[in-house]
């Protein structure tokens, strides 16, 4: 048996291997040695021959799913090694064999998967610089394919559909892709597999036979080189893997990424699409606010929609009128909702069925779901836009289906497929035969006892049974001489004989053959009826999308009703007009609807930049947000939070909010915010919208100040970005570039002041703050009083001597002859700066009063300033 054991682990050495010894899953040696840690059991040992004891440890077949699922979430492979024969009649050694692999992206078990969210494989591929890049989740039959051009785009696909396992050749771990990243911080498990699994001619093949083509343009391949290679050894993979033809994935869908607004992982995270920043939680999201779906198909779908915004407007529109008629409709749509509630996980129903692991109450869920489509169709029938009309017309009720489980199987089957139980009484006549003969038996016996002691005389014959001997009758010694000469005798016993008689033999047969046929039969039977309906998986699954599309757009009109949002108007012209914006989380987080609406106008002239100023904690970045939400939710097909809303469309949105730094990698605070500012200015375009808050606020003043000059100027110039801005600062002398560059304009969150104390009004409007209310916010905070007031003393020494107010007067990059004019060192009262206990340094004011500052550019003119500052304070 151990031999056998290291021959089959030979074969899979990366994986741990659960070895099947009659009711346990054993491991040996150093598989042993893990899961006895991971997995907190005991280790003990076992005599296999060698001169030490080989460690041994192992978990109960019947609970195997809990051990497998806690082994596998942290990264490890396991192969399932069960015995291939039934160990009462195998002669020898019993025959095992490896039936499946389990690992993070292949893992069945549904109890131990979020049923809202897909668990996707990733396979990519490094050639030529570029990368194919395939995706599947076996439990729904979702099989994607496509090429991407750079590594950045990459991670963000990456992040889109955050797989729990991703495949790779060996060419990817030189790509510059930062696998740690991807490993530690996104809990990905990443292996590169054989070069073989890439080689182009097994790729190709494997394609063509599972999808029984003849050549790749039959399935919109032909111009995808690297993504055939990955689309073939994923599949190549999940063969090996589950070691079964995956029927239930019947299509290879192409995408290309330039299909869907692109949002980095940056972006989603700051905007919280799917779960929260900080907890990692779906409330507080935006997907928290709009998932009202009543099934686990319609809450994925939902969250793709989130993932994936369209930017096509008439696909856009197309959702929009489902929507706008499910919002109108609320009758139908609540008897819609009403019908979705019992409709199961219909996408993994059919992967079990398919892998012929379906239980009876599996088939039991997949009738009830069915026994609603019909409901369902009735309902679309009247509906009048153009995407129900389409979903009605394809939407298969499947009563077929529903008709022969319906008949076939029990209303209250046993989970246990082998135990009987399972068929209906009148659906099969062997069954009701057997069953017939498996409860009459008792009567049957009963009887037969009767009809001998009348014919006999014998009063006190019994029909007895036992294991060795089975059903005889027993005569005691005093009534021998009445025993007919048909009996026959089987055993003689101190006080009485046993006999047989083949009557009773015949009955024997019946009733004891009787359980064991029957338990075999209506197994037989199910697994007919659970083939017939795996070979209509693609009719299934057609109708599970249609469902969970309905549901998903159900959701959406709920929504909208509830929290009265409008129906956004698309255009194509640049324009973004929100009237009243709301943001969806943060107005159910306040209580009485005391959430303060505001309005937002951008557009592609006059009005692409808008500066936003105002203290801390005055909603400067709930407004950002909530405009970058309501364009993403208008994209999406959703209704939004507005009086009214015109979204122009946009490609990427991207972010730039808060600071955080990343020290295990080597960047601080201020590194990870210009990294993140750098990939903004280089992938935006003039069709994006861009979200920041607080460039430069990571470095000195001179320096960010600069920095966050530069960028605005960068970002207006239409002949080098061009796009939609919301720009949220303290640097107020950046509310200076208004009229200077044409298409900037101020605003500032409205603030009113009760002597030191301020009250945010959380309205934005015309115009630039003219200070930062810090020492308030500090106050508010609960900062010691003799804290602020201490800096209160210091401002006011402060702002007196800071020569960094002349910066209004830096002329635009591109316009005049730079100029800044500045008061000279000398014009300054020292003495007002009696704080720094200062001294004149008559070196530093030579320097400054020599500086031919006509020739100057901005930026020089600033560090300049800096310079000169760090040497006074050197000095001070």
């Amino acid at each position: 048996m151990m031999q056998q054991y290291m021959q089959t682990k030979k074969e899979y050495p990366d994986c741990i291997l659960f070895y099947r010894l009659g009711d346990f899953y054993e491991m040996f040696f150093d598989d042993a040695l893990i899961a006895s840690k991971e997995l907190e059991i005991t280790l003990t040992g076992k005599n296999c021959g060698l001169e030490e004891r080989a460690p041994m440890c192992g978990v109960p077949y019947h609970s195997v799913d809990g051990y497998l699922n806690r082994l596998v979430s942290k990264g490890y492979k396991v192969a399932i090694c069960e015995q291939t024969e039934d160990p009462s009649t195998a002669k020898g050694l019993v025959k095992r064999e490896v039936v499946r692999i389990v690992t993070p992206g292949t893992n069945l078990d549904t109890q131990s998967l979020d049923e809202t969210r897909n668990n996707y494989i990733m396979s990519v591929v490094y050639i030529a610089d570029r990368f194919g890049m395939s995706i599947a989740d076996i439990t729904t039959g979702d099989y994607f394919v496509t090429e991407i051009g750079d590594s950045e785009k990459l991670f963000d696909e990456i992040f889109k559909f955050m797989p729990s396992e991703l495949i790779c050749n060996e060419a990817f771990y030189m790509s510059g892709m930062d696998l740690d990243l991807l490993k530690e911080k996104l809990g990905i498990s990443i292996y590169a597999l054989d070069s073989w699994y890439f080689d182009d001619a097994i790729c190709t093949q494997t394609l063509k036979d599972h999808f029984h083509v003849s050549a790749m343009e039959g399935l919109g391949l032909s111009d995808f080189d690297s993504g055939i290679i990955a689309a073939g050894a994923l599949l190549k993979y999940l063969l090996e893997t589950q070691k079964r033809d995956l029927s239930h994935m019947t299509r290879l869908s192409v995408y290309t990424t330039g299909k869907y607004m692109l949002l980095d992982s940056s972006t989603r995270r700051n905007l919280e699409l799917c779960e929260t920043l900080r907890e990692k939680q779906k409330r507080g999201s935006l997907l928290w606010v709009l998932d009202k779906t009543k099934t686990a198909m319609g809450a994925r779908a939902l969250r793709k929609f989130i993932e994936q915004p369209l930017i096509d407007r008439t696909e856009i529109n197309r959702r929009l009128d489902a929507v706008d008629e499910f919002k109108n409709e609320a009758i139908s749509r609540e008897e819609l909702r009403e019908y979705l509630s019992p409709v199961y996980d219909l996408e993994r129903l059919v992967c079990k069925i398919t892998y012929q692991s379906a239980n009876p109450r599996d088939l039991i869920a997949f009738e009830t779901s069915l026994a609603m489509m019909p409901h369902v169709k009735c309902i679309l029938q009247d509906m009048k836009s153009p995407l129900l009309k389409e979903l009605y017309e394809n939407l298969d009720p499947l009563e077929d289906l529903c008709t022969l489980v319906k008949k076939a199987i029990k209303e209250d089957p046993p989970i246990a497929m082998k135990e009987g139980g399972i068929i209906r009484d009148g659906y099969n006549e062997e069954v009701d035969r057997l069953r017939s003969a498996k409860s009459d038996g008792k009567e049957w016996l009963a009887k037969l006892e009767s009809d001998e002691r009348e014919k006999t005389g014998i009063k006190n014959l019994r029909v007895r049974y036992n294991k060795v001997f089975g059903y005889y009758l027993e005569v005691t010694n005093s009534y021998k001489d009445l025993v007919p000469d048909y009996y026959t005798r089987k055993q003689t016993l101190a006080n009485a004989e046993r006999y047989i008689i083949p009557e009773l033999k015949e009955l024997e047969d019946t009733i004891l053959g009787a359980e064991d046929r029957l338990y075999a039969l209506e197994y037989q039977i199910f697994s007919d009826i659970r083939d017939q309906i795996a070979k209509e998986v693609l009719r299934i699954q057609t109708a599970a999308r249609i469902i969970a599309k309905l549901d998903a757009f159900a959701s959406l009109a709920l929504v909208a009703e509830r929290n009265h949002y409008v129906r956004p108007d698309i255009n194509e012209k640049g324009v973004i007009d929100i009237k009243d914006g709301r943001h969806p989380v943060v107005e159910k987080m306040i209580p009485n609807d005391m959430f303060i609406c505001n309005d937002t106008y951008l557009n592609d002239k006059k009005n692409r930049i808008s500066i936003i100023t105002g203290p801390n904690m005055a909603g400067k970045s709930t407004y950002m947000r909530q405009t970058a939400l309501i364009v993403l939710m208008a994209q999406i097909g959703s209704f939004v939070p507005a009086a009214s809303a015109n979204i122009g469309i946009v490609d990427r949105i991207f972010t730039r909010v808060g600071a955080s730094d990343d020290l295990a990698s080597g960047q601080s605070t201020f590194m990870v915010e210009m990294t993140e500012v750098a990939n903004i200015l280089r992938n935006a375009t003039s069709k994006s919208l861009l979200i920041l808050d607080e460039i430069g606020r990571g470095t000195s003043t001179f320096d960010g100040l600069s920095i966050a000059w530069a960028v605005i100027e960068h970002i207006s110039n239409s002949k080098l970005l061009g796009a939609k801005t919301l720009f949220a600062t303290h640097y107020h002398e950046l509310t200076e570039l208004e009229g200077k560059i044409d298409n900037v304009n101020n605003y500032c969150i409205a603030v009113k002041e009760k002597g030191d104390d301020i009250l945010f009004l959380r309205k934005i409007v015309k115009g630039g703050a003219d200070k930062s209310y810090g020492i308030q916010v500090a106050h508010l905070a609960g900062v010691p009083e003799s804290v602020t007031n201490r800096a209160k003393e210091i401002v006011e020494e402060l702002v007196h001597a800071d020569i960094t107010t002349r910066i209004k007067d830096i002329s635009v990059q591109g316009q005049s002859q730079t100029k800044v004019k500045t008061k000279h060192y000398d014009e300054v009262d020292l003495a007002q700066m009696s704080l720094f206990d200062t001294v004149q340094d008559n070196d530093v004011l030579e320097e400054l009063k020599n500086l031919d500052v006509s020739n100057l550019t901005p930026i020089d003119a600033l560090k300049t300033l800096y310079q000169l500052q760090n040497k006074l304070k050197n000095r001070w």
